[in-house]
């Protein structure tokens, strides 16, 4: 499971990010509340934990925009105890509302509920679409106009990192971190090559280009307006 924590405080963030590594959890940390919305878009995580008195952008205004295209679990975690604030939060979409200063013990057992309650729904991306292209993750299946194209199994998921992003501008540096698990140095070609064979799979045999790209940047996956 990860998680992000979206704290300005470091003395706290660190005790969270410690607490929650020795509970088995992968984590993550923005300081600010435009990096963190960032992350949240741009990765895919569990859970959020989130501060309201954030610098560059407070949390109540991360937690609309974040709602605007995503149903992650946020719990708020906030010194304002107030009956309006908690209200507030919880109103802006929020599954929780802990306030500082709080037993580790409870974050933990309501994180676990929390996670819970996202496990008993089903995956709503077990089959990714865009245009006449069809993609099932569980049965590692990929077809366009109805024609089964066999795909390796890195190209498998560079197809799905784009597929879950539509028409976001994705750089190398990102596919290279979810595809193959690393980072690789800008001179490394690797990302560039495979989308090359990828788009010889699932493009070029086709009329309609979906994957473009975005000079300088990286990748975007979109059909055509």
């Amino acid at each position: 499971m990860k998680i992000l924590i979206i704290e300005d405080e470091a003395k706290t963030a660190a005790y969270l990010m410690n607490g929650l590594n020795e509970a088995g959890y992968t984590v993550d940390w923005a300081a600010n509340g435009i990096d963190g919305l960032h992350l949240a878009r741009e990765e895919r995580y569990d859970l959020i934990l989130l501060d309201v008195m954030l610098p560059e952008m407070n949390g109540w205004t991360v937690m609309e925009r974040l709602r605007a295209h995503s149903q992650i679990p946020v719990l708020f975690l906030s010194a304002r105890g107030a009956l309006e604030d908690r209200l507030r939060g919880l109103g802006l979409g929020a599954d929780e509302y802990l306030v500082k200063p709080f037993s580790f013990a409870e974050l933990l057992a309501r994180i676990r509920i929390i996670l819970r309650r996202g496990q008993r729904q089903p995956d709503p991306e077990a089959r990714l679409s865009l245009a006449d292209l069809v993609v099932d993750i569980k049965k590692f299946r990929c077809e366009r106009d109805g024609k089964l194209i066999t795909l390796t199994n890195k190209e498998f998921k560079l197809l799905v990192c784009f597929l879950q992003h539509p028409g976001q501008v994705l750089s190398r540096t990102f596919l290279a971190s979810r595809v193959w698990d690393m980072n690789f140095d800008s001179d490394t070609n690797v990302v560039d090559v495979a989308v090359r064979r990828l788009r010889q799979k699932v493009d070029d045999p086709f009329s309609e280009r979906l994957i473009h790209t975005v000079h300088g940047v990286g990748y975007r996956c979109e059909k055509a307006s």
